[in-house]
């Protein structure tokens, strides 16, 4: 369970549905109330997303489905984010969240019902279109799922859409919930993956990379479709054999059949990323590698180490099975073609394969 000291709750939100449904399985904790929970940047820790056991409630001024914003000169799947909340309980030392955003707490958009709404009627305004959509972009689809109940929400509506499938992607095991509903179709269960050391070094606060596929295995075995992302690929004296162990653990507990695509990213990030990295984890390893600045101006390792990269864990992969729905995430085309032998040449492209993907699956 998630370990949560404080509750706070906008004001016109408070008589939600969905926000009532959290605060009575938070029993012991009283919220409290404000008008609005507004914070300017540079408060510190106070004015951070780095308050990991503060769960606020807010009203949401955006759009609930927007596509996945790419990156400059590289190829993009063509995901559509659900908006649902940003931040994450736990703490990986890599991640982009510790700078893109500046407001406390785990915030959780309290009127995710009326949004739910909105994105249906998107959804079902375009039934020629598949519509990939995902909750794990700005939190972990799953990390507060125990105390806000997401997935009892979001899924069952996902699963009666022919045009709409639903990615759930997570670093936990909390797949209770999912396991308790009716609904498989339509739904994939993702998990982050990484090598062993990097789980235990940089992920702090995750549950062990074997827990998260014995969790994978119970979802499989109950009739869901899984996915899985090894991002960010890290590089370090010994990585080869210690990704190994982690896709030995894939072939020990999973069955292939039942995955719909592995996607492949490696360490990148924007250059305000490293001095939060250096103060908030000054013992990661993942800064250590060699890097340069990449056409949308983040900082990537040299092209040569990315294609052995993703070289090498296509090699392992394929001799699993050659039907994983295997991509690579915010790449180039020349880099596909180095490290897989073929690219889909534009986000286009990727976008298509992907959807025959989802075709393939979910007949």
């Amino acid at each position: 369970m998630v370990r949560i000291k404080e509750v706070r709750i906008e004001e016109q939100c408070r008589e939600y549905p969905f926000v009532k449904g959290a605060v009575t399985r938070l029993k012991n904790i009283s919220p409290s109330v404000k008008v609005s929970w507004d914070w300017k940047p540079g408060q510190g820790e106070e004015g951070s997303p780095f308050q990991k056991d503060i769960l606020c409630f807010l009203n949401y001024q955006g759009d609930f489905l927007k596509p996945c914003p790419g990156t400059t000169g590289h190829i993009c799947c063509g995901y559509q984010i659900l908006n649902v909340g940003t931040n994450c309980p736990m703490d990986c030392s890599y991640c982009i969240l510790q700078s893109y955003f500046n407001q406390p707490g785990l915030r959780v958009f309290a009127n995710i019902e009326q949004g739910l709404d909105n994105v249906m009627h998107i959804i079902d305004s375009m039934p020629g279109r598949i519509f990939r959509v995902g909750t794990g972009e700005f939190t972990d689809s799953l990390a507060l799922d125990p105390v806000v109940g997401w997935t009892e929400l979001i899924v069952p509506r996902f699963s009666s859409r022919p045009n709409a499938i639903l990615e759930l992607k997570t670093k936990t095991d909390h797949i209770e919930a999912l396991l308790n509903m009716k609904e498989r179709n339509r739904i994939v269960i993702s998990w982050s993956l990484n090598a062993p050391f990097i789980s235990a070094k940089e992920e702090h606060g995750a549950p062990h990379v074997k827990k998260r596929l014995e969790a994978a295995q119970r979802c499989q075995r109950e009739g869901f479709v899984l996915g899985f992302h090894f991002d960010p690929l890290i590089t370090y004296p010994g990585w080869k054999e210690d990704y190994l162990r982690t896709l030995e653990w894939m072939d020990h507990y999973l069955e292939p059949k039942g995955i719909i695509w592995i996607s492949l990213g490696s360490f990148r990030f924007m250059p305000s990323l490293k001095e939060i990295i250096r103060r908030r984890h000054p013992k990661s390893i993942i800064l250590n590698g060699e890097f340069i600045p990449g056409k949308d101006g983040k900082m990537r390792y040299f092209k040569p180490i990315r294609v052995e990269l993703y070289g090498f864990m296509k090699e392992q992969l394929d001799q699993w099975s050659k039907s994983l729905g295997l991509y690579l995430c915010m790449e180039s085309d020349d880099v596909w073609v180095e490290a897989f032998g073929w690219s889909p040449r534009d986000s286009e492209g990727l976008r298509t394969y992907l959807d025959m993907r989802v075709k393939e699956i979910f007949v």
